[in-house]
């Protein structure tokens, strides 16, 4: 039978003890779940009980959770999670890094953060570089905090305009069957787009600075022949592109701008026989200096908890249909 051991973990303020604990306990229980032990709460201590090595990591994950607490950031369900995550791989001294400075304050007052350790790292390549390309699944935040960037450089007044594009693919549909005018078809392929940017800088202020031309949202071949100075310029869906159009979207790239390319290679609605521009930019791209590549994965997932599970099923479904791919290739060749 396993020693039960005891820690005991402290907390400055009980307002930071009841953000950690969350509604009706559920981060702590969550806590308990995962790691398989009890945790007590005594005025501002936190005793756990439980072996040895789950209770040193109940006890770490309640430390950084507290410090997350201590500095305002909000302790909900993807924050518990992470944080668990990172402790079981022994990387909880990254936790400090997740509570960095603000991006960007929404219309509505609220300060855009990095949530994971691998979204920090992203925001850091955008500061730091020319062109950042954001590569990962659903949920990662790669369009957001791109967008989140690029209203804070304009605020800033350290670009003169923001332009948002995205391939228009048909991806089942065909856009002259789309009623309205070009515009009106192109935009359910720029909804995503919009909604960050209204949720930055409210409607009516997105449509001010639209009539200005001061932001541009718009497909990608509408990009071509220009030359675009003082501009952050944001590439969504960019799984999407032919090499040719992320060819020609990358030397849009004028003085005093800045691009931020972003993607999921593991979604690309291309015809078979295209080459994805985003996977060839990739390997063309990844060792030019000024030129920063960021891969984000499953655990820097900050939507529903689910978002994560569906993508870990899939990619471990990928890598099974590997082998039996290349054992009937084989076979073929034999025959």
């Amino acid at each position: 039978m396993t020693k039960q051991a005891e820690r005991i973990v402290n907390a400055e303020r009980v307002e930071d003890l009841i953000s950690v604990f969350g509604s009706f306990d559920e981060n702590i229980r969550r806590i308990e779940e995962t790691f398989g032990v009890t945790i007590v709460n005594r005025d501002t201590e936190l005793k756990i009980s439980g072996d040895p090595e789950s209770a040193d990591k109940a006890a770490r994950t309640l430390e950084g959770l507290l410090l997350l607490a201590a500095k305002g950031e909000s302790i909900d369900e993807q924050r518990v999670r992470y944080l668990t995550t990172l402790v079981s791989e022994g990387n909880d001294d990254q936790v400090a890094q997740m509570a960095k400075d603000v991006v960007c304050i929404t219309a509505k007052g609220k300060p855009i953060k990095a949530k994971t350790v691998g979204q920090q790292k992203y925001i850091k390549a955008i500061m730091k570089n020319t062109v950042t390309i954001g590569v990962g699944p659903a949920g990662t935040g790669k369009t957001y905090l791109a967008v989140a960037a690029a209203v804070a450089a304009f605020r800033e007044r350290t670009v003169n305009r923001i332009i948002l594009t995205r391939p228009a693919v048909e991806a089942g549909e065909r856009l002259g069957f789309l009623p309205g005018d070009l515009q009106n078809k192109v935009d359910p392929y720029l909804r995503p787009l919009y909604d960050a940017l209204y949720d930055m800088l409210g409607p009516e202020t997105f449509q001010k600075y639209q009539e200005k031309g001061s932001i541009e949202v718009a497909p990608l071949a509408y990009m071509r022949g220009r030359t675009l100075d003082d501009s952050f310029i944001i590439l969504d869906e960019a799984q999407n592109t032919t090499k040719e159009q992320m060819k020609m979207f990358l030397t849009r790239l004028g003085f005093g701008s800045k691009i931020v390319i972003t993607g999921d290679v593991t979604q690309i609605d291309l015809p078979a026989d295209k080459t994805s521009g985003l996977k060839d930019a990739i390997r063309v791209l990844e060792d030019v200096k000024d030129i920063a590549v960021c891969k984000l994965t499953a655990a820097d997932v900050v939507r529903h908890a689910l978002v994560q599970e569906i993508i870990s099923a899939y990619e471990r479904a990928d890598r099974k249909a590997i082998p039996t791919v290349n054992k009937k290739s084989t076979e073929a060749r034999r025959k």
